[in-house]
């Protein structure tokens, strides 16, 4: 091969890449102790770009995305997987702070000695995600938001669900101004365990929620932060001791000047179906999945064709 034609696939590759440089990461299973001494479990997978997966629940963990299909974006990213404080495998915490959370994605960046990373949450993660991205924004390539809620426990999506869950159940139903929403969820919530049909809010299909179950059987793990959060929410005879997960961030969309893909469900009632319009990001790309709330898992070749298209469409962008 001639020399000019050499250069010109060496540069070629070198446009290629995301603006910046980053740090290849080995993949590994390992653990970073937080600077207030909390052990995180962390694993890194994958080839390219950098993503920080943040995992909902709260107290959630990050196995089931990748033994159900989030795995295969590693063929466009190096996925760094992590446990949030008391959730997962990672220890229990005194501290589940809205700060404290981001402030542990900020120490797993810098752990990783990552200059720049993406993120990708999934469902309660989104609110932890955006509260980083908000506040490290010159360490974010992106934002990908895959049935991720900014307004937890919100009015508009929990009368969505006693709705939807009362045509389920074949029963109409009126709701009242006067009418405690979260007690009709109990209620709906209850009726539905019953007649076992409570999946429905999650998916469609009950073999995605087996999947789901004989993960957690087969790999006990902590669930203390979503403890010290939903409790207090459902209990009125508790201490909210964290009323900043249950803020509206959806408002403050605006103001993130980031390349942002928000992935949508279209029966995703976990966290709304309509609960994405509300987003108001400058520089947001939107896809609606036919699909419920594991998208990752029900329609993974969409899902990760979405994601993956917006990552190479980022270093295509910034060539």
């Amino acid at each position: 091969m001639k020399l000019p034609a050499i250069i010109s696939i060496i540069l070629f590759m070198a446009a290629c890449q995301p603006k910046g440089t980053y740090t290849q990461l080995t993949n590994m299973d390992t653990t970073i102790l937080t600077s207030d001494s909390v052990q995180l479990v962390v694993k890194v997978a994958g080839q390219g770009v950098p993503c920080i997966f943040v995992h909902g629940g709260p107290g959630g963990g990050f196995m089931s995305f990748e033994k159900m299909g989030g795995k295969n974006l590693e063929q466009c990213m190096t996925m760094v997987y992590y446990d949030q404080r008391g959730s997962g495998s990672s220890q229990n915490a005194a501290d589940y702070s809205l700060d404290r959370m981001v402030q542990d994605i900020e120490e797993l960046r810098q752990a990783m000695k990552l200059e720049k990373v993406y993120l990708l949450s999934h469902s309660f993660g989104g609110i932890i995600a955006f509260n980083y991205a908000k506040k490290y924004p010159a360490h974010v390539y992106g934002l990908v938001l895959a049935n991720s809620t900014l307004h937890f426990f919100n009015t508009a999506s929990i009368k969505e669900q006693v709705e939807y869950g009362y045509r389920l159940l074949g029963k109409d139903t009126v709701i009242q101004e006067t009418d405690s929403l979260l007690q009709l969820m109990a209620v709906v919530r209850k009726e539905m365990s019953k007649q076992r049909i409570g999946y429905k809010f999650l998916t469609d299909d009950i073999q995605t929620i087996v999947k789901l179950d004989s993960l957690d059987d087969n790999f006990p793990r902590t669930n203390d932060f979503g403890m010290a959060i939903v409790a207090p929410l459902l209990d009125t005879l508790q201490k909210v001791r964290y009323p900043e997960y249950s803020l509206d961030y959806t408002i403050q969309t605006l103001l993130l000047q980031l390349p942002v893909l928000t992935i949508t469900g279209s029966n995703d009632h976990a966290i709304g179906i309509h609960h994405y319009e509300k987003f108001r990001f400058p520089q947001q790309e939107v896809v609606k999945i036919d699909g419920g709330h594991l998208l990752y898992y029900e329609q993974n070749a969409a899902f990760v064709k979405a994601v993956c298209g917006f990552i190479k469409a980022r270093a295509a962008d910034q060539k």
